[in-house]
């Protein structure tokens, strides 16, 4: 993980600084900035591969090309083979994309695997922005006149920019010359895998084979690094199937996985985090609060969230509190985000009953999973300097799950929501978890009822009507309005209507 900022053409350092101050949290080991031409790059950097010696900018070996960037590329080795060791100076995966651009320009974006967002400028004027395709990486950018400016998250930016500011587009390349330009199309749009099988068909096995090597090579690549990566573990199948295949790579290292878990004392989540840590024999830390710690941790929640949204503030307060507790132990941690996106998880998939419109919806949720439950996993880990990793959505797996034929992921009264993943892993884990109904946002740690009800309290029903209207659709409850308000005050002037993602089930 790292805070990036870019200003291109002209450039003022002073805004670019004050702006990576604001972003310090991102990357607690260390800064770097660069006058690049007329444009200008800076980085606060979290070392994780081979500490103390890559910091950013990097730059090619002429130091003609620079790069500022967050997140990972994951064919680096494969693209280091095919330009020749030579060109290499450090192990930084980003170092790849920058020697890519460096041989062949923007199109070296199109051959890019991983999670990222890259800023590359050159001393001869070239200037370049890639985000990718499932919008992992956070990216915010603003324009005025002919000044564009880049930042990894809202608060980045001088108050006087805040309301110019949006997201800025997963999969889409921007240079100077060509404006916005899309990426081939991604995630998949049709379901490509089995299509002479009939709906209620049981998938072959080697379905399930696939389903689970593909997820235990991306546990694998997530765990690769230079220091300690650990686990949030809600007690859900997701983190824990996760925790579970971690926990396996770990022994073979010879070392213990590290998982940490967070919730009110006999919440359902924790009393399941702890069942899956005794099984797996991980090297296990628990934080248990009160309901008056996490109604008072919600304005400080909501600023580094950078939302106001009941079910991310619901799932995001014990998500802070547990990558706290991370923090004090490990750089990286794993967590399960994307599973009930691919594989059909959230209760209101249920009410479809036919592949084609399951897997539309689930489409849907995936292009907007930026602005939600990926936010959410970015922030709460970004405020304690923790890089997360999120094996889930890995591309191979992201692609393998979504070319499967959709009419699977239906719920029945014998097949239970993400039964294809459940039934990859059986025996990974003891039954009551791996078959644990899935539960909403914030339900299994006890969230939910604490804050709706304290919050909802704190607003009238006079105050709800006044000031619904403020945004599109209208605030739905005092409470949404509550967090609205922290918002406002946390991020004055900042867009709500372009920047913030707002679950509204059906």
């Amino acid at each position: 993980m790292s805070g990036i900022v870019a200003i291109h053409h002209p450039s003022d350092p002073a805004m670019g600084q004050r702006m990576l101050a604001r972003l310090a949290h991102r990357g607690p080991d260390g800064e770097g900035q660069r006058q690049v031409g007329s444009a200008w790059l800076g980085s606060r950097n979290l070392e994780i591969v081979a500490p103390g010696g890559e910091g950013q900018p990097l730059s090619n070996g002429s130091q003609s090309v620079w790069l500022v960037g967050d997140g990972e590329v994951y064919n680096h080795d494969r693209i280091r083979s095919v330009l020749g060791a030579e060109r290499f100076s450090t192990r930084s995966d980003l170092e790849a994309a920058l020697q890519l651009f460096d041989a062949r320009g923007t199109t070296a974006f199109e051959k890019l695997w991983g999670t990222y967002a890259l800023i590359i400028a050159a001393e001869d004027g070239r200037f370049a922005v890639s985000r990718d395709p499932l919008g992992v990486t956070p990216l915010y950018w603003a324009r005025r006149g002919e000044t564009v400016v880049f930042a990894s998250e809202l608060k980045a930016f001088d108050a006087d920019w805040s309301a110019d500011v949006k997201p800025f587009p997963p999969g889409q390349i921007w240079t100077p010359d060509d404006g916005l330009v899309a990426r081939p199309e991604f995630p998949t749009g049709a379901p490509v895998l089995l299509k002479s099988r009939e709906p209620d068909e049981e998938p072959p096995r080697w379905v399930f084979d696939a389903i689970r090597e593909t997820l235990v090579r991306a546990v694998d690549s997530a765990m690769e690094a230079d220091v300690p990566a650990g686990v949030l573990l809600s007690g859900g199948v997701d983190s824990s199937v996760v925790t579970a295949i971690a926990a396996r790579k770990a022994e073979k290292q010879g070392t213990k996985l590290k998982t940490f878990a967070a919730g009110l004392e006999g919440s359902a989540d924790l009393v399941a985090a702890r069942l899956v840590a005794e099984h797996v024999g991980s090297d296990h830390r628990e934080l248990v609060y009160t309901a008056d710690d996490a109604i008072d941790l919600v304005p400080e929640v909501i600023a580094s969230l950078e939302s106001f949204d009941p079910t991310l503030v619901h799932s995001a307060v014990p998500n802070y509190m547990v990558a706290k507790l991370a923090a004090a132990e490990v750089k990286i941690v794993l967590a399960g985000e994307g599973a009930d996106e691919l594989f059909a998880g959230y209760t209101h998939y249920g009410q479809h009953d036919s592949g084609e419109a399951l897997h539309e919806d689930l489409l849907e949720t995936i292009e907007g999973l930026h602005i939600g439950g990926l936010q959410r996993v970015d922030r709460v880990t970004a405020a304690h300097g923790l890089e997360p990793r999120l094996p889930f959505l890995d591309l191979d797996l992201v692609e393998l799950a979504l070319a499967l034929p959709p009419a699977w992921k239906l719920t029945s009264d014998d097949r239970i929501a993400k039964w294809l993943l459940r039934t990859a892993f059986n025996g990974w884990l003891p039954d009551e978890v791996l078959w644990r109904p899935k539960e909403q946002f914030g339900q299994g740690t006890g969230m939910n009822d604490v804050l709706r009800a304290h919050f909802g309290g704190t607003v009238s029903d006079d105050d709800l009507a006044r000031e619904r209207d403020v945004l599109q659709p209208p605030l739905r409850t005092g409470e949404e309005l509550a967090y609205y308000r922290m918002f406002a005050r946390a991020l004055p002037g900042v867009n709500a209507q372009a920047n913030v993602g707002r679950f509204v089930e059906a």
